[in-house]
Order: C-alpha cells, then structure tokens, then sequence
C-alpha cells in the first residue's frame, strides 16, 4: 500500500511560481508511473502531468512551458514545479501513483491517490 502526502500549496500572486512535492511511502517508489491531477471548484477533476517509471514526463497542453514534473527516486518525491502562475491554475491538486508500466491521463487509471494541497492564485 502507498501513501502519498503532497505539501508546498499556498495562496500566491499571478505570475509567481511555486513547487509542490509529493513524498511517497509503503513501496518501491520507482517502479510507479507518477502524476499531478488538480480540481478546480466546480470542476472535474483534470489532468496536469506526468512521469513513467523511465522519468519520461507528459504535460497537459494547458501547463506545457509553464510547469514541469520531475521525480527523485531516492528521496521517493514527485514534484511539480509551477512558473508564470494564473488565477485558472487555481485548484486543489493532488499526486497519484499508477502500478502498470505506461503513463496515464484519466484519473481512474491510477491506484494511489494524496489527500491534495490547496493552490490559490490572486490576480
């Protein structure tokens, strides 16, 4: 079983950047396919990005150059790193773990969910 706990949401200023991480526990953290899905208010919740067990990363056509996934198997941490920030970036966002070998974009695809962390962007 693998837990995950996301950290680093605030409250922020459009334009300001912010990194959130992901620490994962209760397993071979490697050998997970890894992503960022974030939930707006009133909205489903939608792909941001993610990172194959290959540290081949996948980005939704809505963050692309203006955020990066990347992952640090010896600390077992996803991160997301968020530059250029905009009040539609405003979302709960959550980390997810994914046991088979490909990367995936639907969040039904995925085993192990976070509990989220709060991204707010002021404008």
């Amino acid at each position: 079983q693998v837990q995950l706990v996301e950290s680093g949401g605030r409250l922020v200023q459009a334009g300001d950047s912010l990194k959130l991480s992901c620490a994962g526990s209760g397993g071979t953290f490697s050998n997970y396919n890894l992503g960022w899905f974030r939930r707006a208010p009133g909205k489903e919740r939608e792909f941001v990005a993610s990172i194959n067990w290959n540290n081949r990363p996948l980005h939704a056509d809505s963050v692309k150059g203006r955020f990066t996934i990347s992952r640090d198997n010896a600390k077992n941490t996803v991160y997301l790193q968020m530059n250029s920030l905009r009040p539609d970036d405003t979302a709960v966002y959550y980390c997810a773990a994914r046991r088979a070998p490909s990367g995936a974009t639907i969040p039904s695809a995925y085993d192990y969910w976070g509990q989220g962390t709060q991204v707010t962007v002021s404008s």
